[in-house]
Order: structure tokens, then C-alpha cells, then sequence
């Protein structure tokens, strides 16, 4: 159990340090903004419990929101992938038969997988967030501009990451 929570506990604090003083001060025209905390969301175990994972997501977000100054975007965009990572994983993975320890780090799945995951939980965040952040359908090719641009550059930082911080498994 301890192999499970330290390490998570290790990278939701590593993520939401550097989401909060690199990552904040890092764009580019306001058309690209990466938010790699997500991952910590993301790689939690598969097994968690929904109500865990979600108080997990709505802190985690309230967290980035106290330091962006932000009104709860983080809160609630953090809650959709909460529940969005729900439905991904009930869809795509049959969480009965396997063991519910793993984590979807790139030793345990396929990186197809893996790069579906990120891709789709991402933009969805992306999309809310960049959404409630400009509070306004103006210009709204704009919005769904950034949130492309934004979610791709993110995705990259987290496949990044994983790639970096997870060996693959000895055999």
C-alpha cells in the first residue's frame, strides 16, 4: 500500500509545484498555456475510489485557482476530468479482471493507450477550462484555437514526464 502512496504523493507535489512556478509564467500569446498538473490526476491508480478521486480533482484545481487568482476554473474543469477519467477508463478497460493497483504509466499500458488517454482527458479539461475562463462565445474559434494548441503542447510536457520518471518494467 505504502508503494502506491508515497509515489503519488511525490508526484502530485513535484506537478502542482511546477504547474504553480514554471508552468504559470510559461505561454505564448495567450494561445498556449501548458497545465501538466493534470497528470497527477491522471495517474492515479485505477482502482481509487470515485468519491477519493474526485475530492482528489476539486482540491488539486482549488489548489492551482488560489495561486492563478482564478474563480474556480481550475475547480471545475479538474472535476470534469475526474469524472471524464472515470468513463474513459469503465470504457476502455476491464477493471474487474485486472488488478485495480495499476497505474496507466507508460510500463504497465500500450502507448497507443496511453496517448488516447492523455489526448482526450486533456482536451476536455482544456476545453471547460479555456471555456469558463474567457466566459464568452466571442471569438469562440479562438478558444477552441488555444485549447488545441494548449492541449497538444500539454500532452507533450506529460508524455515528457512519464516517459522520464517511469523505466520500463524488468522482465
Amino acid at each position: 500500500m505504502t508503494k502506491l502512496i508515497i509515489p503519488n504523493i511525490l508526484r502530485f507535489v513535484v506537478l502542482l509545484t511546477m504547474q504553480i512556478f514554471l508552468f504559470k509564467n510559461i505561454g505564448y500569446y495567450n494561445l498556449i498555456t501548458p497545465f501538466p498538473y493534470i497528470l497527477a490526476i491522471l495517474l492515479l491508480p485505477v482502482g481509487i475510489s470515485n468519491v477519493l478521486l474526485f475530492t482528489i480533482a476539486f482540491f488539486t484545481g482549488l489548489t492551482v485557482d488560489i495561486f492563478y487568482d482564478s474563480l474556480g476554473v481550475h475547480a471545475a474543469a479538474s472535476s470534469l476530468l475526474a469524472w471524464s477519467r472515470i468513463t474513459f477508463l469503465k470504457i476502455t478497460l476491464d477493471v474487474e479482471n485486472q488488478d485495480k493497483n495499476i497505474t496507466p504509466i507508460p510500463s504497465e499500458v500500450t502507448f497507443s493507450w496511453l496517448l488516447t488517454y492523455l489526448l482526450i482527458n486533456t482536451f476536455l479539461h482544456h476545453l471547460l477550462l479555456l471555456t469558463l475562463e474567457r466566459f464568452s462565445f466571442y471569438q469562440y474559434h479562438l478558444t477552441l484555437l488555444s485549447c488545441i494548441l494548449s492541449c497538444i503542447f500539454t500532452v507533450l510536457i506529460c508524455l515528457i514526464f512519464s516517459l522520464l520518471m517511469y523505466r520500463k518494467k524488468q522482465r
